[in-house]
């Protein structure tokens, strides 16, 4: 217990300000030199308190949250465009005057927040500037930072409310004047400021702002000895341990491209020198990276979007997740063993795997405040107030580490942690105000002690890092209400709603399809969290008009918005990840759709056996009880799965040939379409294909094929 306790601040210290940095979204890393960077820095820092202030303690209304949470995120965007991107120094001015008009709108909105109520309906002249204003600056900060096709398609859908009325047919809408759409988009809580804006404001920062201390406190390193530890040795276990990896940092982490860039660095190297081809490796890690956007409690934020939306609790959305989060990561470990088998590579030796359990013995600290926030969450807790909650207490965790290092004898150190347990575990009867006390005496006492300074500077670096980590996902937040909006304001969803139910009606599969292309078409420009507030706006309804449960079809079109930034010609993953395995990003797309092509299956067969999400059981559960179904439904799927990695792959127990792995995708195929008699023919053609097959391995050796 005594090394388990000195371990993280060893970990801390040991760690120099910029080793977390990552490559945001459009941005380099870091936060610039000079005066400008040192600005930056102290705006991403004070942006970070806000938050947290008003997570903690709710004084001010909501609107005006959103207004300066907008405000910081155009105020940061424009000031690190400025120190990171800016080549002159007119380039400079010019983005620092675009950030400080930013923050002008969210004071603005702060300001006259009581007059803009009351006058909603009849705005100044002023209230139209700044209204204006806004607009413009979040269409280029969206365009400079998240690139140019989300800007494009927020653009699309604000000229639809200008030009709609010059529309034929069905888009045709009655025609809204300007100043009414400024006020719908500028001012209302349909547009800039709608609800992922506030859920940006309310829960993904907080929790971004956790995964950043939770990374600076040395999550990552233990995330990747445990994973290496653990499957190092397996077939393919650089490959492997990539997977694990990813889902593990995918509990934590927001960002499926950051995961990429962040554990990339680490196993993408590692397989290329196991053996595995450049293009492959990189696959394998994008894959995985954006799976980790399925596992909960973070969800790579959708989960909180999804159950304000939906207006659900957030344990029932990760209730959801759960099967299609291990069934994803289920596709990665199988197809990367088959991969291995059909290329002759084994596990890496003992000599070279780290103890799993060590590591965890090492750092088990840091996963106190992780199992704490899923308590809370699950617990009833809102999620505001569980991130809250697991911050502060890894940040009680990270500054109480040099203070125990200083403390002799063992007893007195488990005293010392015991106390600061039991005051930190209090704010749940006595409020906030005494952890914030506890964390203000472990400030303090950080400063009289040797590592403590360095200690209190990587908790401020760690709250400058996770607003810059946020900042992509507030700006797409922003940027999505203008589609958000449009929906609203005009009504044309209901046009594509009854498209999708006129297919529906006669066949669910071809809705399912031309869902799933949407999903797919939008994410090739957009990241996942946009992708899933559009798609969802225009499928969910239309879903449901269909009998698929809402958090069914929701979850539909959140699984293949994750896909999407797999799928060619795009794949920001794979892209993210081209430059480390130094392939094309073109390349690593093709691996990763082969490597993950066995889930799309998943979606589908949720849709039509919804147990398989944990939702409402059907004909088995009336007859045999739920838990029958839920497992029935799971071996359907796990057996597809299987049956699909082997014809994608052209390798179960031994190479396929082209007329087994056809017949191998029949059966699964057959598992999955749900329709009379489909089950039956799907279980007797696996039977027949695995009889088959194991026989016919026995007959001849197999010769490995280069990967």
């Amino acid at each position: 217990m005594d090394a388990d306790l000195q371990k993280p601040n060893a970990a801390l210290s040991d760690q120099s300000p910029t080793a977390a940095d990552e490559h945001v979204e459009g941005l380099p890393p870091g936060f610039g030199v000079g005066w400008g960077g040192r600005i930056a820095f102290s705006i991403a820092v004070a942006f970070s308190l806000f938050q947290l202030w008003t997570a903690a303690y709710g004084a001010l209304p909501s609107q005006v949250v959103r207004a300066m949470h907008v405000g910081f995120l155009l105020l940061l965007g424009f000031g690190l465009l400025a120190t990171l991107k800016a080549k002159t120094t007119v380039g400079r001015a010019w983005f620092w005057c675009l950030g400080i008009l930013g923050m002008g709108t969210g004071v603005y909105n702060w300001v006259f927040y009581t007059d803009i109520i009351q006058r909603s309906g009849f705005l100044t002249h002023a209230d139209l500037a700044i209204g204006v204003l806004l607009m413009v600056l979040v269409f280029e900060a969206a365009r400079r930072l998240m690139g140019l096709p989300l800007a494009v398609i927020s653009g699309i859908f604000l000229a639809y409310c200008f030009f709609g009325q010059y529309m034929p047919g069905p888009l045709v809408h009655r025609g809204y004047d300007a100043e009414l759409i400024i006020e719908h988009f500028a001012f209302g809580t349909e547009g800039i400021y709608g609800t992922p804006i506030y859920v940006s404001a309310a829960y993904i920062f907080i929790f971004v702002v956790f995964a950043a201390f939770l990374e600076r406190g040395g999550m990552i390193a233990l995330f990747n000895d445990f994973a290496l530890g653990l499957v190092g040795g397996a077939r393919g276990g650089p490959a492997q341990v990539s997977v694990l990896s990813s889902a593990l940092m995918g509990t934590i982490s927001g960002s499926g491209v950051a995961n990429v860039v962040a554990s990339g660095q680490f196993t993408i190297p590692l397989m290329k020198r196991f053996g595995f081809s450049p293009a492959f490796a990189g696959g394998v890690e994008a894959t995985a990276s954006m799976g980790g956007q399925l596992m909960p409690p973070v969800m790579g934020a959708v989960a909180f979007i999804m159950a304000e939306t939906l207006n659900v609790p957030y344990a029932d959305v990760v209730k959801a997740a759960l099967i299609p989060a291990f069934l994803y990561f289920g596709v990665c470990f199988w197809t990367v063993y088959l991969q291995s088998c059909k290329s002759g590579l084994s596990g890496l030796s003992k000599a070279e795997l780290p103890n799993p359990w060590k590591a965890v013995r090492e750092h088990w600290p840091l996963v106190l405040p992780l199992a704490a926030l899923v308590w809370l969450l699950f617990a009833g807790y809102t999620p505001i107030f569980a991130g809250t909650m697991g911050l502060a207490l890894v940040t009680v965790l990270i500054l109480g580490a040099p203070l125990a290092a200083r403390i002799g004898p063992l007893a007195f150190r488990l005293v010392f942690w015991l106390a600061v347990g039991i005051a930190a575990a209090s704010f749940l009867r006595y409020g906030v105000n005494l952890l914030l006390a506890v964390i203000v005496l472990l400030v303090i006492g950080c400063f009289f002690v040797k590592g403590g300074k360095e200690t209190v500077w990587l908790c401020r670096d760690a709250l400058a890092e996770g607003a810059k980590n946020a900042l992509p996902v507030g700006i797409a937040c922003a940027i999505v209400g203008f589609v958000i909006g449009t929906l609203t304001l005009t009504g044309i969803a209901s046009t594509f709603i009854g498209a999708v139910i006129g297919i529906g009606e006669n066949n669910l599969f071809l809705s399912l399809i031309l869902t799933m292309i949407t999903c797919l078409v939008l994410g090739m420009g957009i990241p996942t969290i946009p992708n899933y507030i559009i798609t969802s706006s225009l499928a969910g309804p239309a879903l449901l008009a269909l009998d698929v449960p809402l958090l069914v079809s929701h979850m539909f079109v959140f699984y293949f918005g994750i896909l999407a930034d797999l799928t060619p010609p795009v794949a920001l993953a794979c892209f993210a990840a081209a430059p480390i395995a130094k392939a094309s990003g073109l390349k690593i797309s093709i691996q990763a759709v082969k490597l993950a092509i066995a889930g799309f299956v998943v979606p589908f067969m949720a849709v039509y056996t919804p147990a398989l999400m944990l939702q409402d059981g059907g004909a088995i559960a009336a007859a045999w009880g739920y838990p029958v179904e839920v497992g029935y439904v799971l071996f359907k799927a796990v057996l597809a799965i299987m049956l699909w990695g082997g014809a994608f792959v052209g390798w179960m127990f031994s190479r396929l040939t082209w007329w087994e792995r056809v017949w191998a995708f029949a059966a699964g195929a057959s598992l999955v379409a749900a329709l009379p008699l489909t089950d039956e023919v799907g279980f007797g053609l696996a039977a027949l294909f695995l009889i088959w097959h194991v026989w016919r391995t026995r007959q001849q050796p197999q010769k490995a094929v280069a990967v």
